[in-house]
């Protein structure tokens, strides 16, 4: 049985991951924690995800779940994600970061703090958004420079970073595919008097409203007609599944930064 524990447990994401821990086979909650200071610091795990008492307390630092736990699954915010992996590293605990937003200098640093533990990485942990990657870069190969390519993402109003982090992959993939830079090609707004679209552009566009929990719509348009590959999230389960299923698979990995394409095995 992998015991598993997860940073930010009160929060959205936090709480629906350790239910579906509590849900499942093979793995088992050990534990919870939040930052210091917050109000649920030393409640029972129970007030986070519902159901009776565990006799668990959420802490306040991740040391607090180290101890008991195989995999810590985070999905917190780059930066807080970085700081767990420093501390999950120094005592050789396995992690599964579903964190966004990440800088390439954070990255780099990630990498670096990987090499002592196993460490899965992805903007999207869906199984269904892993498979739109794969399908994005074999239609970008097959239609090349004969389409304009446009990535348009929509999240609820409350996600913090734009574009997400599952769209700007997307857009690297694209780019990689018709051996474009990203930096030198992506447009992320479009405003006034433009003038025509460039050949080699790709845009990625950004909406935020309501309750969305995620949507991402990549098109191809040519002359004459056009490809869409969409994808919607319906709820956040599908993250919170895709995170376990990697729980389960770094456990006993060589260590380095792996994502979702190496759980899945589609890479």
């Amino acid at each position: 049985m992998i015991r598993a524990a997860v940073a930010g447990i009160a929060g959205r994401m936090g709480s629906r991951v350790a239910q579906v821990l509590c849900e499942s086979d093979g793995v088992e909650l050990s534990g919870g924690f939040e930052f210091s200071g917050h109000p649920m610091v030393g409640k029972d795990l129970a007030e986070a995800i519902g159901g009776s008492p565990t006799g668990k307390k959420i802490g306040g630092r991740i040391e607090e779940a180290l101890g008991s736990a195989d995999v810590i699954i985070d999905f917190t915010n780059a930066a807080s994600s970085l700081e767990n992996l420093r501390a999950a590293s120094a005592r050789g605990a396995p992690m599964v970061i579903g964190s966004t937003g990440f800088t390439p200098e954070q990255m780099d640093l990630a990498k670096e703090l990987a090499s002592s533990v196993p460490v899965v990485i992805s903007p999207n942990m869906s199984v269904g958004v892993n498979i739109l990657f794969k399908l994005v870069a074999e239609a970008a190969r097959l239609l090349g420079d004969d389409c304009d390519i446009e990535i348009v993402e929509a999240h609820h109003r409350f996600k913090k970073d734009a574009p997400s982090g599952t769209a700007l992959k997307l857009a690297r993939i694209v780019a990689s595919s018709l051996d474009r830079d990203l930096d030198e090609v992506g447009v992320y707004a479009r405003h006034g008097m433009i003038g025509e679209r460039t050949g080699p552009e790709i845009g990625i566009q950004t909406i935020r409203g309501g309750d969305i929990v995620g949507e991402h719509t990549v098109i191809f348009a040519s002359l004459g007609e056009r490809i869409e590959l969409v994808h919607k999230a319906h709820n956040r389960d599908n993250f919170a599944r895709g995170a376990v299923r990697a729980a389960r698979w770094v456990v006993g990995r060589p260590h380095g930064v792996y994502d979702m394409s190496d759980v899945l095995g589609i890479k």
